[in-house]
């Protein structure tokens, strides 16, 4: 079963490809969506959609997973992230696959035994657990690898 992770933005969202084979987990891709800065709003919206469709054009994934939203006190950052949550969502419909949500500590929890743990903690766990040659580069594509994984193993079969 191939599963995109996603973690959200709305001018950098990462995204991690896994498939899951009984218990073994290989990594397909994952990397970071950038918009680019002086893009208009909505057209950084629009740039992500569309590298999130073709990502799942290329790589055909059977189901999405994505984190849950987080109760901010910047009101207006917690509005932008729902607006590219939006985006994912209407990905997820568009090409008809299922989407998941995990919260924080249940992402963390499922990769590294401790629902607190540190941002640094989840990155070494994804590369441990997905037998990479190193810590991907960007915390976005972390995230999203680490998304992938928790959905992996609430899987239901």
């Amino acid at each position: 079963m191939k599963i995109l992770g996603i973690d959200p933005g709305t001018q950098v969202a990462g995204f991690g490809v896994i498939e899951k084979t009984g218990a073994r987990i290989v990594t397909i891709e994952y990397g970071a969506i950038q918009a680019g800065k002086n893009q208009s709003f909505p057209q950084r919206l629009y740039t992500i959609y569309t590298k999130i469709m073709d990502i799942i054009s290329k790589h055909q994934p059977d189901e999405m997973a994505i984190e849950e939203v987080f109760y901010s006190k910047n009101i207006k950052s917690a509005i932008r992230i729902g607006e590219g949550r939006g985006i994912v969502f209407l990905c997820a419909a568009s090409a008809n696959i299922p989407i998941t949500e995990y919260a924080a500590t249940v992402i963390k929890k499922a990769v590294v035994g401790n629902g607190n743990a540190h941002k640094e903690q989840v990155q070494e766990m994804v590369k441990i657990i997905l037998n990479l040659p190193e810590i991907p580069g960007s915390r976005d594509a972390s995230d999203a690898l680490a998304i992938a994984i928790c959905h992996s193993h609430n899987l239901r079969y």
